[in-house]
């Protein structure tokens, strides 16, 4: 009898880990949902802009009145709604006129293939309907393949399938004429809802989109920088990550980096929104025609053409052979002044274009220039540093030394083959290493340990060297970016300010 109450007393408490365990799940999603949300309001309008479209569109049918006119091909409406609706202005535009156009090419071959059909008999008529359909779509699938006509993929697409459902149809039903222009009708009433609705409330216009993804790309970049300078410079060599974690470029202390990564990746973005922007009309701070949205992309490519230039100085920050710390101290004020200076350079244009102002940016470039001029002659100055190997000398055992002083004196044991073989050694192997380094390895490979390879102290002097060079390049990068932002600011008109 115990035992049966303890079974029963396990079931139920099994049962109520599951039912937490179940609780917590929807818990846990519930708040995802909710900070997808709160991340970009504009998801939850878009979603909700949807439905009101939908639900305008299904009154046509759910009220009789609307249904006894339009009849059942009112659904058509509704499939234009759902699959033209998108999130942005400008695609919407962009849908509705491959919509449009489609439908109306799709509906006139459709009724002269269905005309020509029906001037043969009843025996042909098929046939010729058939073939219509074979060769409508091979033509379709090929053309929408031409690369000057990827953009009107989408129309190619509803010629198809409008073409195949109207003249199919119409051959059963005996009227085709009759059934493209009930379809047409309705697809037009459907193409109407959604752009009234997607311009009328809460538009999100893929120019605003554009115009924002472009600003925060500027402050990524600018932000990277000035992170990966601050870490280089702190760090002792002490606290380094994980090979696994460099590989999977996972670096949770260094957000900025993240950020400027995914400038990186924004190209294919920014096209897709420059080509929706050029469907909207003048709108908000826009509000002239012919707006150039084509120089934001150009913007954008030259900004990423800095990025690189960051994601090099990351990648020299974590890379496997370091400099000594306190030779980064050494050369540390120049480093984070034409760091620091770089930064408010690029933060300046990303502004200018948020404030749709263009400044005269003499005095900043000077200062940046004049920052970057220091380091150069820092570098020049000790460069001696960079370069030299006498401690690796002196690090040597006396005994090391003689035998090197004395190797004159003494003939040579080994045969001429094995002086060749350490020779090519030491001449092909980078850092470079003494040939009893070799030797050494050899043994410790036999003994199944796995041998490591050890660098110079010039080879690691020569990371500091590369991490200055690589800010050098990409303060000479930074005049590309300065023409682009200015090209951009005649081109869009921006309102002229003097600096102060």
């Amino acid at each position: 009898m115990n035992g049966k109450k303890g079974s029963s007393n396990e079931k139920l408490e099994a049962e109520g880990d599951s039912n937490g365990g179940v609780w917590y799940s929807c818990k846990a999603w519930v708040r995802s949902v909710w900070e997808f949300g709160k991340e970009d309001p504009n998801r939850v309008i878009f979603s909700l802009k949807v439905g009101l479209a939908v639900l305008l569109v299904s009154l046509l049918i759910l009220v009789r009145a609307p249904y006894e006119i339009f009849g059942v091909n009112i659904i058509w409406s509704i499939l234009t709604v759902a699959i033209m609706f998108e999130y942005t202005v400008g695609s919407t535009f962009n849908k509705g006129f491959n919509r449009a156009l489609g439908s109306l090419l799709a509906g006139i071959l459709a009724v002269v293939a269905a005309q020509i059909a029906l001037c043969s008999n009843r025996v042909f008529e098929p046939i010729i309907i058939g073939i219509s359909i074979f060769l409508v779509g091979t033509v379709t699938s090929f053309m929408k393949l031409w690369p000057s006509l990827v953009p009107y993929e989408y129309g190619f697409r509803v010629i198809l399938f409008t073409f195949c459902l109207i003249i199919v149809s119409g051959y059963r039903m005996g009227n085709p004429i009759r059934t493209a222009m009930d379809r047409l009708y309705s697809i037009a009433i459907g193409g109407i809802v959604a752009v009234l609705v997607n311009v009328l409330v809460f538009p999100i216009w893929a120019g605003e989109q554009l115009h924002k993804e472009l600003v925060k790309g500027f402050d990524s970049v600018a932000d990277s920088l000035e992170e990966c300078v601050k870490k280089y410079l702190e760090d002792d060599g002490l606290d380094h990550p994980e090979f696994s974690k460099t590989v999977m470029d996972e670096f949770p202390d260094e957000p900025a980096y993240r950020r400027c990564r995914a400038t990186l990746n924004s190209s294919t973005k920014l096209d897709s929104l420059a080509q929706s922007a050029k469907w909207e009309p003048p709108h908000g701070r826009f509000k002239h025609f012919f707006y150039p949205w084509s120089e934001y992309v150009k913007v954008g490519a030259v900004l990423r053409y800095c990025a690189y230039e960051v994601m090099a100085l990351h990648g020299v920050l974590h890379s496997e052979i370091q400099a000594p710390h306190d030779m980064r101290v050494m050369f540390g004020a120049e480093i984070q002044e034409a760091a620091a200076q770089a930064a408010e350079l690029v933060r300046r244009l990303g502004k200018d274009i948020s404030d749709m102002n263009r400044t005269l940016k003499a005095s900043l470039l000077k200062r940046v220039y004049a920052s970057t001029e220091r380091l150069q002659a820092a570098i020049d100055m000790q460069s001696y540093l960079l370069t030299s190997s006498s401690s690796y000398n002196d690090k040597l055992p006396s005994s090391k030394l003689d035998s090197d002083t004395n190797l004159n004196l003494n003939p040579p044991s080994e045969t001429y083959h094995e002086m060749m073989r350490k020779t090519s050694r030491r001449l092909y192997s980078w850092p470079s290493r003494e040939v009893d380094a070799y030797e050494e390895d050899a043994g410790v490979t036999a003994s199944g340990v796995l041998p490591k390879m050890k660098a110079l102290e010039s080879t690691a002097s020569l990371s500091l060297a590369t991490f200055a060079s690589l800010l050098i390049e990409f303060v000479a990068r930074l005049d590309h970016l300065v023409d682009a932002v200015e090209e951009l600011s005649s081109m869009a008109k921006f309102k002229s300010e003097v600096e102060l």
